[in-house]
């Protein structure tokens, strides 16, 4: 039973990192604010929550495990309703989406 939940903390602690780093490159790469909110709230919600679950693992029936666990639900809570809020805030003070190249239908 041990060797089964070391298993599926370090694949929850390895997938939670890998939602970090691919939650940080989006941030870097992505074109607009909008769209690099949305790879802001991938590395809050996905990736700590993926890292506090395989460390809830590791930590067994502790206090500690009671301490990740509220911190966890705290997260789930808060992030998106100050991702809801930020979005909001921006469109009240104007900012844009950044334009969508569409193309045209060529006449034949």
């Amino acid at each position: 039973m041990t060797l089964l939940v070391n298993i599926v903390s370090w694949i929850s602690l390895a997938l939670g990192g890998l939602f970090c780093i691919v939650g940080a490159i989006g941030l870097l790469r992505m074109p607009d604010f909008y769209t690099r909110m949305h790879a802001a709230s991938v590395i809050e919600t996905l990736g700590a929550g993926l890292i506090l679950l395989g460390l809830v693992l590791q930590a067994g029936f502790t206090l500690v495990a009671v301490k990740l666990f509220m911190m966890g639900l705290l997260i789930l809570f808060v992030s998106p309703t100050a991702t809801h809020a930020l979005a909001r805030a921006a469109m009240v003070r104007g900012v844009k989406h950044q334009a969508v190249e569409e193309e045209s239908p060529s006449k034949s």
